[in-house]
């Protein structure tokens, strides 16, 4: 029998794989092309057996969208809000999420999906979240873009948008997916339960094949990854409801948002709604007042339906005050500042030798272009790829002992961490010690930088500094030693 190139692939990930493949024969046998035996072996030659056997291991933003295509194409027919009502019920979320959205019947099949117990596994895997004592993060997934984000507040978000019955007004939106736990986050770090209110980010051991991701520092409430799940989550319940006409897919909606890919003009002309441009949509969606009032409202009904107890107006009062002083750190750290790329998600390699420490806060930013690497970088890869490539350059041909600058500016919506905060770097020869340097990517000898990438920097970075968000990155730095 001849097989091309391609089944010969298929076939070989297959056998490296095949302790994963009999429990997947069931869900996938429509689509099996062959089946053949070597000595001891049976390789299953079939796309889509491979994709699933592949799937189950990784945490990737496209790898779940696939299995939701999965179920939607096993459902016909079935309306998004009955196929979210689905991956609601394999996660097992009770009491203040039914709460807003009700409860469903576990025998019910016309309002959720039927799915396969491995599929549902995969998904209630995506959607638990929780961090374990060693600081890996579960129920968050790897984006396109290179952010991470919690699945749970983002799909009930979604729910919540499409049971509104009036537009653009949402019932429970704001607690489902980012009140609650930024108000539990809070009430925790002010009895010193936790060392911060909010945060931290962390990295994935292999951005191509992700499957821990791993805190940079002891856990708040609300986490990064809550955070950005948390605002994509409003951002795409309060669209959904807008809408005249409900989406036909769930996983169309959710591959719109995160897996547009940028153009030639990148981000000034890419459309509004994709994850990119999260935190810039929330800022226009959401405000401090309206944030402190469904923080304070979240925490006053978890009272009443968890410890069935009213919160007296002192106690109320008291609440506010905590609640308002996170919320001031939550705009300034989410909203003001821009999203960087932390050094371990980009691939550095450690420091070398001895850095040193800046004296806080600078007077100055000092602003490069790389002109090599020449062109922009619209991509997480291609500009991961430029980061070590710009490393590289500097450590080994100019002998320094890191990359250069403190904040290098991507034309994919993000800044990249180099030195950082709280590092000096190497960047505006005499001036190092007074101010942090930021290079754009590409050569602007000719031409500027793209006005997203622009604003970036100018507005969100110089806020950033100004405002002292020196918090959100540990002053560590790895290094060979």
């Amino acid at each position: 029998m001849h097989y091309s190139y391609l089944e010969e692939e298929v076939a070989r990930k297959c056998y490296f794989r095949q302790y994963r493949v009999q429990l997947l024969i069931h869900i996938t046998e429509q689509y099996v092309v062959s089946v053949y035996r070597k000595p001891m072996l049976s390789i299953i030659k079939c796309k889509q057996a491979c994709f699933l056997i592949s799937v189950t291991s990784s945490q990737h933003m496209g790898d779940f969208i696939r299995v939701l295509e999965q179920v939607e194409d096993s459902n016909p027919g079935l309306e998004p809000v009955n196929v979210l009502r689905g991956l609601r019920r394999s996660t097992g979320l009770r009491d203040f999420v039914q709460h807003f959205l009700g409860t469903i019947r576990e025998d019910s099949t016309s309002e959720a999906p039927v799915m396969d117990s491995n599929l549902s596994d995969f998904i209630g895997r995506a959607m638990r979240h929780k961090v374990t004592e060693r600081g890996r993060e579960e129920g968050v997934v790897l984006t396109a873009d290179g952010t991470t984000v919690a699945m749970s507040p983002v799909l009930l978000g979604i729910e919540a948008g499409l049971v509104s019955k009036t537009r653009c007004r949402v019932r429970g939106l704001y607690p489902l997916t980012l009140a609650r736990n930024m108000g539990l986050s809070f009430q925790r770090f002010h009895s010193s339960l936790l060392s911060q209110r909010l945060g931290p980010d962390g990295c994935w051991d292999d951005v191509t094949s992700p499957q821990v991701f791993t805190l940079s520092d002891k856990p708040s409430l609300a986490t990064d990854a809550l955070v950005n799940g948390g605002m994509d989550g409003v951002i795409l319940g309060l669209e959904v409801s807008a809408q005249s006409q409900r989406p036909l897919k769930l996983s169309s909606l959710l591959r719109r948002y995160y897996c547009h890919r940028l153009e030639g003009e990148g981000l000034d002309a890419a459309p509004r709604l994709i994850s990119r441009l999260r935190r810039e949509n929330f800022r226009e969606l959401a405000r401090p007042p309206l944030l402190q009032r469904q923080v304070v409202r979240s925490l006053v009904l978890q009272r009443r339906l968890i410890d069935h107890s009213t919160m007296l107006a002192q106690e109320k009062e008291e609440l506010t005050a905590v609640v308002r002083e996170g919320i001031n750190e939550f705009v300034h750290r989410y909203m003001d500042c821009p999203a960087i790329i932390p050094r371990c998600q980009w691939g550095a390699a450690p420091y070398r030798g001895t850095p040193t420490l800046l004296s806080l806060p600078l007077s100055f930013m000092y602003i490069h272009h790389t002109y090599q690497p020449g062109q922009p970088c619209l991509t997480f890869q291609q500009c991961s790829a430029d980061m070590r490539s710009m490393q590289r350059f500097h450590q080994d041909d100019r002998g320094w002992d890191d990359i250069g600058y403190s904040f290098v500016a991507g034309s994919d919506g993000y800044l990249y961490e180099g030195h950082g905060w709280h590092w000096q770097g190497a960047h505006t020869k005499g001036y190092n010690s007074k101010g942090y340097g930021v290079s754009f990517i590409g050569d602007y000898t000719s031409s500027l930088p793209s006005q997203q990438t622009m604003e970036l920097v100018r507005d969100r970075l110089a806020s950033c500094a100004v405002g002292g968000d020196w918090s959100a990155t540990s002053p560590c730095m790895a290094t060979d030693s």
